[in-house]
């Protein structure tokens, strides 16, 4: 079981990992059957990073074995998975410093003060603090996370209600593409008539608009209609001038990410395009001693995939070993063999 900490004085502990979305959580596991205790911190109030926050029911198809895997149940799947490990996170709080002390060990700090002395640290931030881009009509923060949104938590109580949803991405074309025919109506709103999303997508789209489970409009949001204290509409400006009033219960608005690096800019840590350089063997940055997996870092031939940030956690997680105690003698141990994981693991 995953425990929430805050403790004013100094943590003292092997590996501090930085984000505690699915590479962080997953780094968890690679650290604990090497026999290394971690302590998590996210500036988010629980764990799951962007699966959570942004698309807890998106469906995931390339994780391996699980053929379709909703985000938020990927979270579960991985808490459940280190539940014998019993994780410590520090939530709800972001790294605010982070230097190397003069025996080579780290100092790091968060906004809440926790205070960690650490021998190794692991930076899993995905892409590193992030907003939503608002939707950006006059109104618009009263009726935030009631009635127009930037995320979808539970889709089913959408169902039967009147949508509007901005945007030309993947997130905005797989919600349009999710609702249509179970929705009362949904509006696809975007700006031109080209989109980011991919192109089966827009297909997908544009099919459920010839079948009239769909309507698409090219504009921009241009001011709410309120009665009663309620979103009543939302007017659309399209591209030839003309104003349409589009009711709506809810607005969904899909703009994508302020992604920002925050104070991760100013640790002295090699960057290259807001992004941590790393190595392809330990995944280790300019830093001896900190690492970087998932979406934080780069290299050559980087993909950014929760695949990918899989791989380079277990490969951390040996680098991490190999800098904690220099010298010693790695072994490759299998879970299916291995009596000292199995224990480690609970199922010896």
């Amino acid at each position: 079981m995953t425990n929430s900490v805050n403790d004013s004085a100094t943590i003292s502990t092997e590996v501090v990992i930085v984000g505690a979305g699915p590479c962080g959580l997953f780094q968890v596991f690679e650290l604990r059957l090497l026999g290394i205790q971690a302590h998590l911190i996210d500036s988010l109030a629980h764990p799951g990073g962007q699966c959570t926050e942004l698309y807890p029911d998106k469906p995931i198809y390339d994780i391996p074995a699980l053929p379709v895997c909703g985000a938020q149940e990927l979270v579960d799947r991985l808490l459940q998975q280190i539940a014998p490990f019993n994780a410590l996170m520090h939530l709800g709080q972001e790294v605010t410093e982070l230097h190397v002390k003069a025996d080579g060990r780290f100092h790091v700090r968060t906004t809440r003060g926790t205070t960690f002395d650490a021998g190794v640290v692991i930076i899993a931030g995905g892409v590193g603090s992030f907003q939503p881009r608002r939707i950006g009509v006059p109104g618009a923060d009263v009726f935030e996370d009631v009635q127009i949104h930037y995320r979808v938590r539970d889709a089913a109580q959408y169902h039967g209600q009147k949508l509007v949803v901005f945007g030309g991405g993947d997130s905005a074309l797989d919600w349009v593409n999710d609702f249509a025919g179970k929705a009362a109506s949904v509006v696809h709103v975007h700006r031109r008539t080209e989109f980011r999303a991919a192109p089966a997508s827009v297909a997908k789209m544009r099919d459920h608009v010839a079948a009239g489970r769909v309507c698409y409009l090219e504009g921009l949001a241009d001011s709410l209609v309120v009665e009663n204290d309620r979103l009543a509409a939302i007017n659309v400006k399209s591209n030839d001038g003309s104003l349409h009033r589009l009711e709506a219960d809810h607005v969904f608005a899909f703009f994508g990410l302020h992604p920002k690096l925050g104070p991760i800019a100013e640790w002295g840590i090699e960057l290259e395009k807001k992004a941590l350089k790393v190595d392809t063997e330990k995944f280790q940055t300019s830093i001896p001693g900190i690492f970087a997996v998932g979406d934080i870092n780069t290299y050559p031939g980087k993909k950014k995939l929760i695949l990918s940030g899989f791989h380079e956690a277990a490969l951390a997680a040996f680098g991490a070993q190999a800098h904690l105690n220099p010298g010693k003698k790695q072994f490759l141990q299998y879970t299916t063999t291995s009596p000292v994981m199995q224990k480690r693991l609970g199922v010896s």
